[in-house]
């Protein structure tokens, strides 16, 4: 394949022009490593090497400016807009950097298209005056300041470029003027140079005008690279600006429009590929490569074109290991780095300048992978002990003091992270930096293995000495919020470049990267509507109509541009793999492109499609089962001996694996940080308080004066046990406080309807409170004993009818109370775990002959007190009427069978603990 930049350096040759006296021009840097190399394969002696440029380097040199980074000149522009502003409408840097970036983009686009400022800015203060939204005929003070700023613009305009240019910098469009208007002067001074454009399409007037005037006194040459497929097609948007160049210029009226090619129509092997997700597309692209690369002679030859940035690091990750030579050429955005998160998460933490920190930011910050090596030490990890600490004692918020004093041996790293920082972006900075060169000495320790994290450490290390250079320097950065936003602003603008020979094994590109270059095999990503081309975006204070009037791109020119490039990609090359999305990821994805489309439409190649998809294995579903090894049985029989409680029975019923986990293994629950007040701790706090009120009447009749003394006491006894319980995680305000007002409220409509039962002539006496119970029972099948045991929430008789109560915080109606066939007692445990716990209260207290049958056996839920007391009760079938509610022998021995044969098979050796699908 002949390129591009060969078939330029060939007629030159042709045209017998010293090489060495010409200056190349050329789109990017990237393509002046190519130009070498392929002139140097048509040399035959040495020669002294041409001056080679890019646009913007011929541009800088011609204007005599400098171009400066995007946040200086945010800096300076924030200068001149104080020096333009009265102070009590001045806006604090942090708000006026969201707005000062658009704003520099605007004048970018006025400056490179040559617009007369005057015109422009005038019109669009006319415009906003015309278009303002208040119908009343006396303007508001937002108005009238709203349209202050655009009667300003001008002025903030004229100054800002007039001071940059004092100080001999600009941004691209204030230099690209500059060198507009000194192309005359330009020329006069540089008569025995020639000049060569390649590769160029869509140019802004400065750079039309440069280019003109040179070519009109034959100082230049210029060579596009255009098929006839598009040039001559009128509506073809590859073709859109070089076919306005060939109308428009005047110099093209006198020589002819040449070097227009007709590779576009060769043959070619096009595959469009639907693949789901980005990282689909990664391994994908890594697939491709396996089956085009069994050996690297044709690497130089193969270039993968990432349609989105953030696609690199999969890729890299899914590059075929046989490919040891690559050139990535395209930078990872800084804020693609972990350390980014990093920062992100410390200026967060303390930008509102907080006394006490949230505990999901300090574990977030103290679990992240930047800083978590750094809490090591020989025999544990102090970031862990902290984090445990803080779950434990159930802290929602917690102060550095109490951090620094939980952390000893690393005080110095605490205090860094966590001490106060005013407020102060002097000393945001100097404890950054200080923290990088923290990570820096552990990360020294075994450089080697090291190298990429270092790498990224030297990358942010930079980011702050810059940001601390332009605080200094302007000292406009009065708050970290302030601090945030320029750090947000730099890191997206920040790149982590690769190093790599160019010329050698595989190319990773993005899309503006591979102008002038020529590959034989393309594979293409992101191919998506929104993506390529990027689609309606306005990030302008110009409306469009006013950008039309005024001939200043829109986003149709810049849709023009990424087809020229998709378009250019596919002129030369033999194999070309479109790679898009068929999901729908965000706001994006899931719809091909219409290049696609186009390419389809035009029926000048035949485009394979095809949907790929991860192979996803049909893994067959099936319960988890648990042998019952001696250990097992071991651990059985000593559970038994201690005790099976009537919640780990139900524990069994409702999933033998929860059982096995909890029970057998020991493997308890995670310890969460209970930010808001749980169920069960809500439970809990009710049964304590009801405990510690009703305890001291055991054997008692109860009477309306304890009720009443026990209501003044409500709000005390609720503080202690939630205090107790909740350890310190506050409940004085948000949904805790609501949850706290919940507890009193439950326990006081219960005193009140106990209050109402013995004004209705009912007579309650007290016989135990929270009465640990204990039997031992004889199983025919085991030849070991099995201990019961469990807690009884209240034992009363109320008009001389024995009753064992538990209590429910939850919802619970009287249908959940009752059963119809006593062997579901132990099978179904959403129908009938209630009705089993009851009844092995009433169990163990008959076995202890602690009552005397018939009873009653129930729940009273504090979420249902209007259903009062709901009795045990069983029905003949279901739906049908109950049979009986009191408890008798025949109720309990009926239980006693099913009861006995759950423990059998809980201790069966040859019954495996089998998972139970939950609903």
């Amino acid at each position: 394949m002949t390129t591009f930049i060969k078939s330029v350096l060939v007629d030159l040759q042709k045209k017998q022009l010293n090489l060495e006296e010409l200056i190349f021009i050329l789109p990017s840097k990237r393509a002046g490593v190519f130009l070498k190399h392929h002139l140097s394969t048509l040399l035959d002696q040495p020669i002294f090497a041409p001056e080679i440029q890019s646009i913007e380097e011929f541009v800088e040199d011609l204007s005599g400016l400098k171009n400066i980074p995007n946040t200086d000149l945010i800096f300076k522009l924030y200068e001149t807009y104080k020096n333009n502003t009265h102070s009590q409408d001045l806006e604090p840097f942090e708000s006026f950097s969201k707005w000062a970036q658009i704003l520099l983009q605007d004048f970018n686009e006025i400056d490179r298209y040559l617009i007369p400022q005057e015109q422009i800015f005038d019109y669009l203060s006319d415009i906003k005056e015309l278009d303002h939204w208040s119908l009343e005929a006396n303007q508001t003070e937002l108005i009238k300041n709203h349209l202050k700023f655009w009667k300003h613009l001008k002025n903030y305009y004229a100054e800002y470029s007039e001071s940059l240019i004092q100080s001999k910098q600009g941004y691209q469009g204030l230099i690209y003027r500059e060198a507009a208007k000194g192309i005359e002067n330009y020329i006069q001074l540089s008569q025995n140079k020639t000049h060569v454009f390649l590769g160029f399409n869509a140019l802004n007037t400065a750079e039309s005008e440069i280019i003109q005037s040179l070519l009109e006194n034959n100082r230049a040459h210029i060579y596009w690279d255009i098929d006839k497929s598009f040039i001559d097609d009128p509506i073809h948007d590859a073709g859109w600006f070089t076919r306005q160049h060939r109308t428009q210029w005047n110099y093209f009226n006198t020589h002819p429009f040449n070097w227009t090619t007709s590779l576009y129509t060769e043959p070619k092997n096009i595959q469009a590929i639907g693949i789901p997700k980005l990282v689909g597309q990664a391994k994908y692209i890594g697939q491709l490569l396996e089956d085009l690369t069994k050996d690297e002679t044709n690497l130089s030859n193969i270039a993968v074109v990432l349609g989105e940035e953030h696609l690199l690091l999969p890729v890299l990750n899914s590059i075929p290991e046989h490919i040891t030579k690559l050139n990535v050429t395209m930078g990872l955005s800084l804020q693609f780095v972990p350390l980014a998160s990093f920062f992100e998460q410390l200026l967060t933490l303390h930008k509102n300048n907080p006394e006490h920190f949230y505990y999901k930011d300090v574990i977030g910050l103290l679990s992240h992978p930047s800083i978590y090596p750094l809490f090591e030490t020989k025999t544990s990890n102090i970031s862990n002990e902290l984090v445990a600490h803080i779950q434990k004692n159930n802290l929602v918020y917690i102060s550095v003091n109490e951090l620094e004093t939980l952390s000893k041996s690393h005080k110095e790293l605490i205090t860094l992270l966590f001490q106060s920082w005013n407020n102060s972006p002097t000393l945001t900075l100097k404890q950054c930096s200080d923290l990088i060169f923290k990570m820096k000495e552990h990360l020294d320790t075994n450089k080697q293995h090291n190298a990429l994290e270092l790498e990224y450490l030297y990358r942010f290390n930079i980011l702050f000495n810059q940001l601390s250079e332009l605080n200094s320097k302007y000292d406009y950065l009065n708050s970290i919020d302030a601090l945030q936003t320029i750090y947000r602003e730099l890191l997206s603008s920040e790149t982590l470049d690769f190093k790599g020979e160019p010329l050698e094994g595989l190319q990773i590109m993005g899309m503006l990267e591979s102008r002038v270059l020529d590959f034989e095999t393309v594979i293409i990503s992101s191919v998506n509507e929104g993506i390529l081309p990027s689609g309606k975006t306005n990030n302008s204070f110009i409306p469009f109509d006013v950008k039309i009037e005024n001939k200043l791109p829109t986003f149709k020119d810049k849709d023009a541009v990424y087809t020229y490039h998709f378009y250019r990609l596919l002129q030369r090359a033999k194999n070309v793999y479109i790679l898009y999305n068929t999901e729908i990821d965000a706001l994006k994805g899931g719809e091909k492109s219409r290049f696609l489309t186009q390419l389809e439409i035009e029926g000048i190649h035949d485009v394979k499609h095809s949907i790929v998809s991860p192979e996803v294995p049909i893994i067959e579903k099936s319960l988890k089962q648990i042998s019952k090894t001696p250990l097992v049985i071991e651990q059985l029989k000593t559970l038994a001996v201690k005790g099976f409680s009537p919640s780990s029975l139900t524990n069994y019923i409702r999933n033998p694996m929860d059982f096995y986990y909890e029970k057998v293994l020991g493997i308890k629950e995670f310890e969460e940080v209970e930010e808001n007040i749980a169920a069960n701790t809500l439970g809990s706090v009710i049964h304590n308080s009801l405990e510690d009120f009703y305890k001291p009447l055991e054997g008692a009749f109860l009477t309306i004066e304890h009720l009443q003394g026990f209501k003044s006491q409500i709000k005390p006894m609720v503080t202690k046990h939630f205090e107790d319980l909740y350890n310190k995680g506050g409940f004085s305000k948000g949904k805790n406080l609501i949850i706290f007002e919940i507890a009193q409220r439950y326990i006081l409509n219960f005193l009140n309807l106990e209050i109402q039962s013995l004004k209705e002539g009912n007579e309650i006496k007290i016989l135990s409170i929270e009465a640990d119970e204990a039997i031992e029972i004889k199983i025919e099948e085991l030849d070991f004993p099995i201990k019961i045991k469990g807690k009884v929430d209240r034992v009363d008789m109320c008009n001389g009818i024995t009753r064992v109560i538990d209590y429910k915080s939850g919802k619970v109606s009287q249908n959940q109370v009752e059963i119809v066939d006593w062997e579901d007692i132990t099978t179904d445990y959403k129908k009938y775990s209630k009705p089993f716990q009851i009844l092995c209260y009433a169990y163990m207290m008959r076995q202890q002959n602690q009552i005397e049958l018939p009873i009653e056996a129930g729940i009273i839920s504090f979420k249902n007190l209007n259903g009062g007391f709901l009795k045990f009760g069983k029905k003949e079938k279901p739906g049908g009427r109950l049979k009986n509610q009191m408890i008798t022998e025949e109720t309990l021995d009926n239980f006693e069978i099913e009861l006995k044969k759950l423990i059998a098979e809980i201790c069966n050796p040859d019954t495996n603990f089998i998972e139970k699908e939950l609903d």
